[in-house]
């Protein structure tokens, strides 16, 4: 835990923060230092959640995409055999759910990044203000993702690029764009401090013990198989798909 603590302050530029989420009570801030992974662990263990965000100095420079599946993650943050495009940090929250946080060049307001996370398919409801996201190393307790055993799943740092950016381009928003969301941003890792169940079942997940991806192509039949490894390959193969956005 202490490498991803590391990994996670370089791709934040040292500049994060943590939290404890109660789905009843609420949420309260943690420091993000490693004399505190006991406590952050013994919370988790009791139910309780664990995330992250950028503190709001540098914000403006990284938005989070949510509640995305191994398509999206392929069409939009996929970057061939080169791996994951430029300033992004890959969270699997549950088997096959994913969250992208993108590290922009430039600032980006709300509205800027609401226009990408929509062309991105990221969760509607997700929205960019004040966005916390779920943090790698520790267990998704949604009590949807309980197991028959009793277990939940660990969220997972997948990938971390924290020496290269995205290059977001500049777009002009018409009135209708710059709209405000249709619906209160749902979830533990929105703005919100006092949640209810029912608010936070709607939205995504994430954890780590590291794990890397291997990409393989299959020519003859235009297919790409991401691998992610660590004691063993766990494949999965999907078609491949034209690139809608290229930031």
């Amino acid at each position: 835990m202490d490498k991803i603590l590391r990994k996670i302050c370089n791709y934040f530029k040292h500049r994060f923060s943590l939290a404890v989420l109660d789905e009843t009570s609420g949420r309260w801030p943690v420091s993000p230092s490693p004399k505190n992974i006991p406590y952050l662990k013994a919370e988790n263990a009791g139910g309780r959640h664990i995330l992250l965000k950028p503190d709001p100095v540098i914000q403006p420079y990284y938005f989070l995409a949510d509640d995305l599946d191994i398509d999206l993650l392929i069409r939009h943050h996929q970057s061939g055999l080169d791996f994951f495009k430029p300033g992004r940090m890959v969270i699997e929250t549950s088997p096959g759910n994913y969250q992208v946080w993108i590290h922009s060049t430039r600032p980006l307001n709300l509205d800027e990044k609401r226009y990408w996370l929509e062309k991105l398919h990221s969760d509607p409801g997700a929205d960019p203000k004040n966005r916390w996201g779920r943090c790698p190393g520790f267990r998704n307790r949604k009590a949807k993702h309980k197991t028959s055993s009793g277990h939940y799943p660990l969220a997972k740092l997948i990938w971390v690029d924290w020496k290269r950016k995205a290059n977001i381009p500049k777009t002009e928003l018409s009135s209708r764009s710059k709209r405000p969301f249709s619906h209160q941003p749902q979830g533990g890792v929105c703005h919100n401090d006092n949640l209810t169940r029912s608010l936070y079942n709607k939205g995504n997940e994430s954890a780590t013990d590291m794990l890397w991806p291997f990409i393989e192509e299959d020519l003859p039949e235009l297919k790409f198989t991401i691998v992610l490894s660590k004691k063993g390959r766990i494949g999965v193969t999907m078609p491949v798909h034209k690139k809608e956005h290229n930031i």
